[in-house]
């Protein structure tokens, strides 16, 4: 018999015993519905993670830190990620562009409102990768020295604008606090009213020559003279205001590594900003301690260190080759490349624990086609040995059942596969509407790619055929004679 035989006796057998078969078929139906709609929120969450790292460039992006060190044993000390480290690495081949974290605390005032935040020095061509460019409204700079400012979407509406596009040309005043030295300095000789000549006069010039007076007073003196630097470089601050214009406006980002402030203000104009002085953060000051720079002139850049740097680098280039020349410089990388190889090994765990409650499932749902088969083939002993006594061999009564759990599993894979998609939408559906409701930027987070659609149709019909081949094999070995006289 040819295959177009098989299939037109398999097809009217089937059809005969349709309430059977809908309940046999309804069981692959409903273990391929689970398997895709499983796999496919592990296909959909991959998916939209791959988008969102395209969509910033996040591939062809990496992050430089300075070298931790291990537990004191380094005798050198670990390299600095100064605007020299930046000349060098941005010499390296493959590299497009390299600029610093340069983030400072600010207050924006706009009409009657005064938002706390923290802004970000950027040169223009920072703005202008992927990383930078998800502008809902407006653009870029027009220079590194322009008096203007890219603000989130956030601080948009903490400013009290409605919408992207009305924010757009509005001024807004920024404002810095910032610690300087010569306070401090000031506050050592006059603290509080008293000058350096009334804590002199307090000093017993006759017991100077007390080794134990001496030592005291200069303990004494030393405490309180840092005490009153302190005193005078935390609290007598200077502030520093410029007026900037908004020329556009960001989607937030959101990321453990991707720090991106709500306030991006050119490279030029934010120098006048941050070699006013120090900001107040406690971290700022024992860092610029830490590094012998508290005492240098803030204008002098060149001793200037970063907490990061990011590397935007050409996507032709191998990352790891990249890493590999940037950490033999002395420093650490973070690649974004390697974090997602990690995140799709992650998921193809998370995938194979779905598969398999799928295949279970399934499993189960071939036991049906095991029993249909099985009694089919008790009630088409004179059949079977009708095509035999005609000449029939046993591969073709095998092949005849086979066929037939095989299209079994063909229209139970098929409609579970839109069965389970079907749930899918719905589910989405469902919670896209509970993110606009929570005012999170609805998601898709199914998908159906074509690799999930030909797996879950190869896996139902291979189980099925699996689930056939015994009954078949079965119905192979049926003896004409005994069928046919027992009928």
């Amino acid at each position: 018999m040819t295959f177009h035989d098989l299939l037109v006796v398999s097809s009217g057998n089937m059809w005969r015993m349709k309430l059977r078969t809908i309940l046999t078929t309804s069981g692959v139906l409903i273990a391929i519905a689970a398997f895709v709609s499983m796999l496919s929120f592990g296909a959909g969450n991959q998916a939209y993670i791959e988008n969102e790292f395209n969509k910033l460039g996040l591939f062809s992006t990496m992050q430089v830190y300075p070298k931790e060190k291990e537990n004191g044993t380094d005798t050198v000390p670990p390299a600095k990620l100064d605007n020299a480290a930046i000349e060098r690495i941005a010499a390296v081949p493959g590299v497009n562009l390299v600029y610093p974290y340069d983030a400072f605390s600010v207050k924006v005032h706009c009409n009657d409102t005064t938002v706390e935040s923290k802004a970000q020095a950027l040169p223009i061509s920072a703005t202008r990768t992927k990383l930078f460019s998800t502008f809902v409204a407006g653009s870029s700079f027009s220079s590194d020295s322009s008096k203007q400012a890219i603000i989130s979407d956030e601080l948009m509406k903490e400013l009290g604008w409605t919408s992207p596009e009305s924010a757009i040309g509005k001024s807004v005043t920024v404002s810095v606090s910032v610690s300087v030295v010569d306070s401090g300095l000031v506050h050592i000789l006059v603290d509080n009213g008293e000058t350096i000549i009334d804590r002199l006069k307090r000093i017993h010039f006759d017991s100077l020559f007390h080794s134990r007076y001496r030592s005291n007073l200069i303990r004494t003196e030393a405490n309180e003279a840092l005490q009153r630097f302190l005193n005078g470089f935390l609290h007598a601050r200077e502030t520093i205001s410029d007026t900037l214009t908004i020329c556009g406006v960001r989607e937030p980002t959101r990321g453990r590594r991707l720090k991106i402030e709500q306030v991006i203000i050119p490279s030029g104009t934010a120098t006048r900003f941050s070699t006013g002085g120090l900001g107040g953060s406690p971290t700022e000051i024992f860092s610029a301690m830490s590094s012998g720079t508290l005492f240098s002139n803030p204008e002098n850049t060149d001793v200037k260190t970063f907490s990061k740097l990011t590397i935007d680098f050409d996507p032709k280039v191998m990352y790891k080759t990249l890493s590999d020349s940037i950490e033999a410089m002395g420093f650490r990388t973070f690649s974004f490349a390697a974090e997602f190889e990690e995140i799709q090994r992650a998921f193809f765990y998370f995938d194979l624990a779905l598969g398999v409650i799928g295949l279970i499932a399934l499993v189960t749902a071939s036991l049906g086609i095991v029993n249909t088969m099985f009694m089919s083939v008790n009630e088409r002993r004179k059949e079977i040995g009708i095509l035999k006594s005609l000449g029939a061999d046993e591969r073709e009564i095998r092949s005849l059942f086979l066929v037939e759990s095989g299209v079994i599993g063909i229209l139970g894979s098929a409609a579970g596969i839109a069965f389970g998609w079907g749930i899918t939408r719905v589910v989405s559906a469902v919670a896209q509407s509970y993110m606009k409701d929570e005012g999170i930027t609805p998601i898709d987070l199914f998908a159906l790619p074509l690799w999930l659609i030909l797996i879950a149709l190869s896996i139902g019909v291979v189980v099925s055929l699996l689930a056939g081949y015994f009954p078949a094999s079965r119905a192979a070995r049926v003896d004409p004679v005994a069928a046919l006289r027992n009928e």
